[in-house]
């Protein structure tokens, strides 16, 4: 007997699952990704621009014990920094390649996850750079924001706020 008193009752088809034949891609996989396009980005970026500081920092005090004049700009200085637009010029390119080609950063395409569109279509190159990527990094300014971007991923969609913006997944590739 059916009591009419009763809340009523719906079957409500999760989000996370769109039926499509996809796998989500694992938290811990795309955590791993992301280390990895940082490890990545310092390595061409940030290394040699510290490595042109401290080489410079360690002429000029030699230079400074030699002479009593001020030291100039180390042309050692001036390379580095050329190697570091050279690294980061090298890593736009393969991180663009890669993504206009299959929704994958660097980090992703080693991973073996990739970005696409909630119904599992292709996420256009300009979704990936504006929407996840841009938006995101501007509203990053905002306080607390970063964190409750990485958070949001414990949902069951397994998406990121960024990916609630961009209207995207990540999958396994």
């Amino acid at each position: 007997m059916t009591n009419p008193y009763a809340p009523p009752q719906a079957v409500v088809q999760d989000i996370a699952d769109p039926g499509i034949g996809f796998v989500l891609a694992e938290r811990g996989t795309r955590l791993g990704a992301a280390i990895l396009d940082t490890v990545i980005f310092a390595v061409m970026v940030y290394v040699p621009i510290f490595i042109a500081a401290f080489a410079t920092g360690a002429m000029q005090a030699v230079t400074a014990e030699q002479s009593s004049e001020l030291p100039s700009t180390s042309g050692l200085e001036i390379v580095m920094l050329a190697v570091a637009v050279i690294g980061l010029i090298v890593w736009l390119g393969i991180t663009i390649k890669f993504m206009h080609a299959n929704g994958q950063s660097i980090g992703k395409k080693a991973c073996g996850i990739k970005v696409v569109r909630r119904d599992g279509s292709r996420a256009s190159l300009s979704r990936l750079i504006w929407l996840r990527n841009v938006v995101n990094a501007l509203l990053g300014l905002i306080p607390l924001y970063g964190i409750i971007d990485s958070l949001v991923i414990f949902g069951e969609a397994r998406r990121c706020l960024h990916d609630h913006i961009a209207d995207t997944i990540v999958i396994n590739a």
